[in-house]
């Protein structure tokens, strides 16, 4: 990448606080100036007060509406920075890479595209800028959060230095925390009831098979949480991992959810409040989803209140590299909450999704990672990211296990 080393930010939830303090954090990696903006200038204000504090760092802050793309192509100009870190809405990564595709600036997200009127989240609107972006010289990465993003990374890991192809993996992700709420949502409450709420899609024997939304349960024993009960659920990794790993005969995604969770969310459904059509009320259009996402905690607000860990991994089988058989790998993260609270103010949700866009960011910053095209995470060299997991707060174990995983 060129000599500019700016970095401009969009979004000023959890996920880009945790990110932002990172960036700030690590000036030998972020040399340039650091902005941010929202919607809500207020909230970038915020984080950057948060961050002065903390670190001495200013950055700068900026208002924007980020579905409209002369507003962003503007800005863009303003600030001009090499790279453009999405931790926005998914609604809005097309208008984004738009503008960074107008302005000649590179592009990063967490976070696939997803349609607001349609809950189907899928790489394929992104995929289709592919020669747009190799035409322009431009490089745009897809999904750098955990999962997506850390998940996938694990999986290139593992087949680049333990197997010479992955028959089958099982991504768990176990969120062992208690915020002590009745009912909340560790992310953006709108976007994590619409994929709790989805129909759920694995890839078995080259397709995908479907079946009704938390309809699959398996117990599982977590390290540093205990047992916790997993559901099947499609997430957007599965899509570009068996596009870009062939030879996989079954993917699946497999999320942790209490019983309260589930029991609140079964409710919410039934009386309407999960739906995304608009409904008249008292002479207005008010979309259920939308307002339920109102008067539920905020999700940036955890933080403080929120004890216990997560653990999140990739179980991972196929034929060993040295030809001595099938074998199977356990690559996986820990993460306390009260930890990342004391080292950025967040809890370890937007922790484990921030961290990475940062190092993400870090790599293209430096040329590591670099290309002209539109990219997922697993199509990039894992040894760099992996090296800086363990750097920068995100330590990584793997363990080979004595058989596949049978549930």
């Amino acid at each position: 990448m060129a000599e500019n080393k700016d970095v401009l930010v969009i979004g000023a939830g959890g996920v880009a606080s945790v990110t932002l303090h990172k960036m700030a954090m690590n000036r030998d990696l972020f040399p340039g100036r650091i902005a941010v903006a929202s919607r809500t200038l207020s909230k970038c204000e915020a984080i950057a007060a948060a961050i002065k504090s903390r670190t001495g760092i200013e950055i700068e802050t900026y208002q924007i509406d980020a579905d409209d793309v002369e507003q962003t192509v503007a800005l863009i100009e303003a600030v001009q920075p090499a790279l453009l870190v999405n931790l926005a809405l998914p609604y809005q990564d097309l208008a984004l890479m738009d503008a960074c595709l107008k302005t000649g600036v590179h592009y990063l997200d967490t976070a696939n595209y997803e349609p607001p009127e349609e809950a189907k989240f899928e790489y394929s609107h992104q995929w289709k800028l592919h020669d747009q972006f190799k035409q322009a010289g431009l490089m745009a990465t897809l999904g750098v959060g955990f999962d997506p993003g850390v998940t996938s990374i694990f999986a290139a890991y593992v087949r680049k230095h333990y197997l010479s192809g992955i028959r089958q993996i099982d991504i768990l992700d176990c969120n062992g925390g208690d915020h002590g709420h009745p009912f909340a949502t560790n992310f953006n409450p709108e976007i994590n009831i619409r994929e709790v709420t989805a129909e759920v899609k694995h890839w078995e024997n080259g397709g995908w098979v479907t079946s009704p939304a938390m309809s699959t349960k398996v117990p599982y024993d977590f390290e540093a949480v205990g047992e916790k009960n997993m559901y099947l659920m499609y997430h957007e990794e599965l899509e570009s991992l068996v596009t870009h790993f062939p030879e996989i005969e079954r993917a699946r995604f497999w999320m942790t959810f209490g019983d309260a969770y589930i029991n609140h969310v079964t409710v919410l459904q039934n009386v309407g409040m999960t739906g995304i059509e608009p409904v008249e009320y008292q002479g207005q259009q008010i979309i259920p989803l939308q307002f339920l996402k109102a008067v539920l905690p905020n999700p940036g607000d955890l933080g403080e209140r929120t004890k216990g860990k997560t653990n999140i991994g990739d179980i991972i089988t196929g034929p060993a590299k040295d030809g001595s058989g099938e074998k199977t790998y356990y690559i996986y993260n820990i993460c306390d909450h009260e930890e990342c609270f004391r080292e950025v103010g967040s809890q370890a949700v937007s922790y484990t999704t921030g961290v990475p866009a940062m190092i993400g960011a870090a790599l293209m910053l430096n040329g590591t990672w670099s290309g002209a095209g539109v990219f997922n995470t697993e199509q990039l060299d894992p040894d760099p990211f992996m090296d800086l997991l363990n750097k920068h707060g995100l330590p990584w174990q793997i363990v080979e296990m004595s058989a596949p995983v049978d549930f």
